[in-house]
């Protein structure tokens, strides 16, 4: 497939990945005010998971193999998971707690700048082609 149109499937999987990570921190943080790392880290997994789970039969379904979605899950979760984890919390206690800027714009702003990194370990490793 090509490059160009798996980058806007990638963004396309990315923004409904964006709705379910900043609704999932909007209830985190109504439920559990004042813990924003937690809230935050919180609706990354569960936007992961959802993100995982599209692009897996939308994204690189040409590169689906059901005998290793568990390997896919990790490496996904290695890759994307980390740097949106680490990224995301890097980000929202600078951008939060340091530049005051408004919780679910600087998650906004965390996600965008994870994004590129992303595809490109999802593309070459999560779901690399085989062999």
């Amino acid at each position: 497939m090509n490059a160009f149109i798996r980058w806007g499937k990638f963004n396309l999987v990315g923004a409904m990945g964006v709705v379910v990570q900043l609704a999932a921190l909007a209830l985190i943080n109504r439920w559990a005010p004042g813990h924003y790392l937690i809230a935050s880290a919180a609706a990354v997994e569960l936007a992961l998971l959802h993100n995982f789970v599209w692009h897996l039969h939308y994204t690189w379904r040409d590169r689906r193999d059901d005998s290793a979605v568990l390997g896919q899950l990790m490496r996904f979760h290695l890759s994307n998971g980390l740097v949106s984890m680490l990224g995301n919390l890097a980000l929202m206690r600078v951008l939060v707690h340091e530049a005051h800027i408004p919780l679910l714009a600087s998650n906004f702003i965390a996600i965008l700048c994870c994004s590129i990194v992303n595809f490109c370990l999802g593309n070459n490793w999560a779901f690399a082609e085989r062999a």
